[in-house]
């Protein structure tokens, strides 16, 4: 395969990579956002807004740890007794930080996606700029127009300098010693 047709593909699987990224950043979002959470008003963060976003997911997932912390005196459901009043909100509170975290967790893998489809589609822009220049060098033609040869290879066009048999020059002149 040439490096060229190797470069467009390259370039196609960045295409790829940076369009599912961005999808997927959507799709995390706006599922997200359908679900209409707003971060608490006593958050120290994002307090009252709309949860869309990595940022305002994870704010809200560490104020419904804080409660659930205070409302369990500081133990995990595990550690709660079954007979706990508290234990299913407790568990609740477990699986709702879970499913905000996960979120930030796919809108970052997004961003990964995002990003190494952009390095893709940079690496095969660079694959075909290679084989562009290296075209250049290799053709002999091309390359003299573009790198003129700064040694010249060819005999002189110069008409030769006198020899011997020609005219002497004169004397020096001036003191002699």
């Amino acid at each position: 395969m040439k490096a060229r047709t190797a470069g467009l593909i390259v370039i196609i699987c960045g295409v790829v990579f940076l369009v599912a990224g961005v999808a997927t950043y959507v799709m995390v979002s706006s599922t997200l956002s359908s679900e209409n959470i707003n971060v608490s008003q006593d958050a120290t963060m994002f307090a009252g807004q709309h949860v869309d976003q990595p940022w305002e997911a994870f704010a809200e997932a560490n104020v419904i740890n804080e409660h659930a912390n205070k409302l369990a005196g500081g133990k995990t459901y595990a550690e709660l007794p079954q007979t706990d009043p508290n234990r299913t909100t407790v568990m609740n509170a477990s699986f709702l930080q879970a499913s905000l975290f996960t979120s930030v967790v796919a809108f970052g893998v997004a961003l990964l996606v995002v990003g190494i489809g952009v390095v893709l589609i940079l690496i095969g822009w660079a694959l075909r700029k290679a084989v562009d220049a290296a075209a250049v060098i290799a053709d002999p033609a091309v390359s003299t127009k573009a790198y003129p040869d700064p040694i010249p290879t060819a005999a002189p066009t110069a008409t030769p300098a006198p020899t011997s048999t020609s005219t002497p020059l004169p004397p020096p002149s001036g003191p002699t010693a």
